[in-house]
């Protein structure tokens, strides 16, 4: 999120140029992600064999369909999520040249003063994530907005001079707390507090944090 806030700064020259954002979201990310592309991925960096063999078992002991999909759960599908998109992130950087592009895990959000050129990257973004890594772009999150609407990310909201946390989130994080509360939870509910408060301390977040006592 700060990287997000350090390239909007500078794209909008401190916020006194427009600036659009295409913000985008891979459609069942985990469970699209082809275990024989995975293990193509895997073998172009590790040569040994035995370690090879030992992420085959882990990758082929989850199917969402025949060849597809990682546990959600798992340490490792976080890891093989990054191998898997770092060739899209190759893409960007490389081949379209994108200057400020960033990604997190299956999101990412593209920062320009045009949008017809997003508009333009969209079709050869669809393209090779099909053609590449058969992964397909959720169509109901892919949205184009100026900074000033706000750009809806990773849990918070970037404004001109601010960050907030996401409306969803913050509501999320009181009902969750107040149920804690009533089941007497000590334990668990400061434990959960304290991480919230966590969250909180990267945005501006002063009411939220009063109504958490």
């Amino acid at each position: 999120m700060r990287r997000l806030e350090n390239f909007l700064r500078k794209i909008s020259q401190n916020y006194t140029r427009r600036t659009y954002v295409l913000k985008c979201d891979i459609k069942k990310f985990f469970d699209s992600i082809d275990h024989d592309i995975l293990l193509g991925l895997l073998n172009e960096q590790i040569k040994d064999e035995d370690v090879i063999k030992l992420l085959e078992q882990i990758i082929d002991s989850f199917h969402k369909e025949d060849g597809k999909g990682l546990p959600l759960g798992n340490v490792t599908s976080q890891v093989f999520a990054n191998v898997y998109m770092n060739k899209f992130d190759w893409f960007m950087k490389k081949e379209l040249k994108v200057k400020y592009y960033i990604r997190y895990c299956d999101d990412f959000v593209i920062l320009s003063e045009n949008i017809n050129y997003l508009n333009e990257l969209l079709r050869y973004i669809e393209k090779f994530l099909i053609k590449e890594l058969k992964l397909v772009l959720h169509p109901n999150k892919i949205e184009i907005k100026k900074l000033n609407q706000g750009i809806d990310f990773l849990g918070y909201v970037v404004l001109p001079h601010y960050l907030v946390l996401r409306t969803k989130t913050k509501n999320r994080v009181i009902r969750k707390l107040k149920i804690l509360s009533n089941n007497n939870d000590v334990f668990k509910y400061e434990r959960s507090k304290v991480s919230y408060l966590g969250v909180l301390s990267h945005c501006k977040s002063y009411k939220v944090r009063q109504k958490l006592g």
